[in-house]
């Protein structure tokens, strides 16, 4: 039955938070947040809209044929359920939070000699504390700053902080901080300030610090202090947008969720002809950002679900240049060629054995012989390029029959081998949202290993290029100073400190620099 739109939108109540519109069939196609959820709804169905909208946004109105509403407590938390559901749902009409940027988190590591907080946007499992996640990041930027000037925190990046960062740091002169470095603070008055600082930033005591700060704002403005006044003001409203309590939404809280396994498998298989449900999938994807380091990734879901103990991360060998289609082939090729060599090694008396490859890799998994199982479909991230290049490689080793696809993301179409025409999978459907999974964890994991391998290369430095700067003299160097920048700005005498650089040698460093090898 057609749903009355004006006679649900009467229902809906001024609060603030996240509205989902669909179409005839039930599929989400858009995900919007709202200070007052009726408020902006109501403009949705308004006829004098439809006529001043953009092209978009009147094929989304046309399409329009249900919604739901989230209530939330705030205008934050609406903006991060809004970025949550967007990346879970993938909605056609929505282009921006489609990425894998995430909203920023603080994060303090209090076994560090003299803890600092840093911004960062993914949550490890390395004993750090973390503090949101935070919807106004400039409004986050300046609390930090405004908590370490206040308590006194330190923010220079050496872990242990010594005399000779010291020499090189304005922050004690200007009262910014309370110079730990140097013994101005013992460690326990030091951590009280960081403990203090993780109160403010949990919310706790927030009604007092807002009084207190509203009286010093009141009592600079009564001294005529109009500036001073200005920046309480600022720092009172970052602090409001900061420390508001927000929830952090993750699946199954009170949100709607499309991730059925059992049932996605299954309608996967039918969609796809196969002889059953894929139990396991691996699907890959190349991340090639610069032609520096092209890598690739394979992530494999089991029942439906991440593997993670089973992903694989691969630097390309290979290919010169940007070349997605080499790529794909050269991963593909090593990943079966890997399983069926590590097989055959479990199982020797089967070498001469007249039976097909994936007949003998089944056989395996089933009396639990197999080291690593053969998938039941593989997925690559990318149109017919990409999964010619596949299935050319699979053939090579014997794996004719092994069932592969290619997904390609800007129309969702899903290519086979040997057929010209692509299957479509209506977005409502679990088995082309379990195929979005899988294809954007691969992504996500590709994206991972880039990132790390780009963070490597920024240590690499001019110091390679030295001639007098052996790897172990730049180690020591870049441990002593910090950066190229600092040991620019050294003397000849404080590099020739170093164990094995002379003074010729560190004036030779310094030229090469293009600093100064005087004092």
């Amino acid at each position: 039955m057609a749903v009355d739109l004006k006679e649900k939108l009467r229902e809906v109540s001024h609060k603030p938070g996240v509205y989902l519109m669909k179409d005839r069939l039930g599929s989400i196609i858009y995900v919007g947040k709202a200070r007052d959820l009726k408020k902006r709804l109501s403009s949705y169905f308004m006829a004098s809209r439809k006529t001043r909208a953009d092209i978009k946004t009147r094929a989304l109105i046309d399409t329009i044929a249900d919604f739901e509403t989230h209530e939330v407590r705030n205008e934050a938390e609406a903006l991060l359920l809004e970025g949550k559901l967007i990346k879970d749902y993938r909605p056609r009409y929505n282009v921006a939070l489609r990425d894998d940027k995430r909203f920023f988190l603080v994060k303090l590591n209090r076994d560090d000699p003299w803890p600092r907080f840093q911004m960062t946007r993914m949550k490890k499992d390395d004993g750090s504390r973390y503090f949101g996640p935070f919807a106004h990041s400039s409004a986050l930027k300046a609390t930090i700053e405004w908590l370490n000037r206040r308590l006194g925190l330190r923010t220079c990046r050496p872990r242990v902080p010594g005399e000779k960062d010291y020499k090189h740091c304005h922050a004690d002169v200007i009262r910014n901080c309370s110079a730990p470095c140097v013994n101005r603070i013992s460690r326990e008055e030091y951590l009280e300030r960081v403990d203090e600082a993780c109160r403010i930033l949990d919310g706790k005591g927030r009604r007092e610090l807002f009084d207190e700060l509203e009286i010093e704002m009141q009592t600079a403005a009564g001294k005529m202090q109009f500036e001073k006044a200005a920046v309480l003001r600022d720092v009172v409203a970052n602090l409001r947008k900061t420390i508001n309590p927000t929830r952090q939404f993750t699946r199954g809280r009170g949100v709607p969720t499309t991730v059925k396994p059992v049932e996605d498998l299954a309608d996967l298989g039918e969609a796809l002809g196969l002889a059953g449900p894929p139990r396991v999938m691996e699907c890959f994807d190349i991340s090639n950002v610069s032609s520096n380091h092209i890598v690739a990734s394979m992530v494999r879901f089991t029942d439906g679900l991440p593997d993670n103990q089973n992903y694989r991360r691969y630097r390309i060998r290979t290919v010169e240049g940007q070349d997605d289609f080499a790529s794909m082939a050269e991963v593909v090729r090593r990943r079966y060629s890997r399983i069926l060599l590590e097989n055959s090694d479990a199982a020797p008396d089967l070498e001469e054995s007249q039976e097909d490859v994936i007949e003998i890799q089944r056989r395996l998994a089933k009396e639990g012989r197999a080291k690593i199982i053969l998938p039941d479909l593989v997925i690559v991230d990318g149109g017919k390029g990409q999964l010619s290049s596949a299935v050319k490689e699979l053939r090579r080793i014997g794996l004719h029959d092994l069932p592969v696809i290619g997904l390609a993301k800007q129309h969702e179409e899903i290519f086979r081998p040997g057929k010209s025409e692509p299957i479509l999978i209506p977005h409502d459907r679990g088995a082309l949202k379990l195929l979005q999974r899988i294809r954007d964890e691969a992504h996500r994991f590709a994206n991972g290993y880039n990132e790390l391998l780009y963070r490597r290369r920024m240590k690499e430095s001019l110091l390679d290029d030295c001639p007098a700067v052996s790897p172990k003299k730049k180690q020591l160097l870049l441990t002593k100073f910090g950066s190229v920048a600092r040991i620019k700005k050294a003397s000849a005498e404080e590099l020739a400190e170093i164990p094995g650089i002379s003074l010729k040698s560190a004036g030779l460093i310094l030229d090469w620099l293009g600093g100064s090898a005087g004092g």
